[in-house]
């Protein structure tokens, strides 16, 4: 299983930031009872940090884009297999690229320790 560290600690500073807010709840409805205020308080965190949650494991930005396409022509060793090619990850960008260059697996690797030497992420 491969971490992706950026959303891994996205989860881990939302995860502290609900506790002073559960907390404050809390103790503001601490009279109704331990109970109903953990009840409440925990409502209202799922309303808040539900959708914080979804922002982090689903959002394209915090991810590396990848282009499969089956039965390309390798444009490194000419070979024809599945084709993969790194399409945006921070600051490398080719959305919009003319002439897109897929490579063969085993090329695709190579290339991708390559981009990860000039301070790419490809994961």
């Amino acid at each position: 299983m491969r971490i992706n560290f950026k959303r891994y600690a996205l989860y881990l500073l939302r995860w502290q930031a609900s506790t002073p807010i559960l907390a404050g709840v809390g103790i503001l409805l601490a009279e109704m009872g331990y109970l109903i205020a953990a009840v409440i308080a925990n409502l209202i965190g799922g309303l808040i940090f539900f959708w914080v949650d979804q922002f982090i494991f689903t959002s394209q930005t915090l991810a590396a884009q990848w282009d499969v396409k089956e039965n390309i022509t390798c444009v490194d060793c000419g070979r024809v297999a599945r084709g993969y090619r790194l399409v945006r990850s921070g600051d490398y960008d080719k959305t919009n690229d003319v002439v897109p260059e897929f490579r063969c697996e085993e090329c695709s690797k190579k290339k991708a320790e390559e981009l990860r030497n000039r301070g790419i992420k490809t994961e």
